[in-house]
């Protein structure tokens, strides 16, 4: 509740009320919550209180506006925490969200020379091309570009590629995954990630650009994928060398 003779502003303790509310489940994913008028009349607080109050929500992710329709609760984001290589269906499962996949392209092809200089490969040799939307509980959280040297993953398929492509190499290839090299860049939808996202054109998302290595020094992978900065958070542990 709003104490008044607190020395916290009112807005502060509002902001904090309702951020108890969206925790809790009260308020849920993608519901509205009360209006401006309603929580003023609520607490007898003015509606510019309140209204900096949802401005800050808004600027810290907690919830989004509609126009003409009033203020959501945003759905939680997933924390990709980028010094760890886990595959996306490990990372899902991890905060309680059913991981799928929605398998957009595949196709065995020719590298050109930029793939075949990243994958380690020669030009005429054959790669998978694979594009895939990946879901959580149904939503569209990503959109992964793969390119794979077809020698590394002979038996790759599409009924693989519908669940986890890492699960496959772990279990058929004796070489197993060591380490990634990765960039990442803020940037704006084009118009067809927007669709696959279902988000509006020039919406921010969350751009990697990751080469996955083998033991043996092999590319396994070459992947970009662009996330829904809606939806995640990359977390890093920095450490100082003393």
């Amino acid at each position: 509740m709003i104490n008044k003779n607190s020395p916290i502003p009112i807005y502060h303790q509002l902001l904090e009320y309702i951020k108890t509310k969206i925790t809790s489940g009260e308020y849920p994913a993608d519901e509205l919550i009360p209006s401006e008028r309603e929580f003023s009349e609520k607490f007898q607080i003015s509606r510019m209180t309140v209204r900096q109050a949802l401005n800050n929500l808004v600027q810290d992710g907690f919830v989004y506006r509609q126009k003409g329709k009033g203020t959501f609760v945003s759905r939680q984001k997933v924390e990709k925490k980028i010094s760890r290589l886990n595959s996306y269906t490990e990372e899902m499962i991890e905060r309680g969200l059913k991981p799928s996949s929605k398998l957009i392209e595949f196709e065995i092809t020719y590298s050109d020379p930029t793939l075949a200089s990243i994958l380690k490969i020669n030009e005429s040799d054959s790669i998978y091309r694979i594009k895939r939307v990946r879901l959580a509980d149904s939503k569209p959280m990503s959109i992964e570009s793969i390119f794979v040297p077809c020698d590394i993953a002979p038996n790759l398929s599409k009924s693989i590629l519908e669940k986890s492509f890492y699960d496959y190499v772990i279990s058929n290839i004796p070489d197993p995954i060591q380490y990634a090299d990765q960039s990442i860049q803020a940037r704006l939808a084009t118009e067809s990630e927007a669709k696959l996202l279902e988000i509006p054109i020039n919406s921010p998302v969350l751009s990697i650009d990751r080469t996955t290595y083998l033991r043996s020094g092999k590319v396994l992978e070459h992947e970009l994928t662009v996330y829904r900065a809606d939806r995640y958070k990359l977390v890093h542990s920095l450490s100082r060398n003393e």
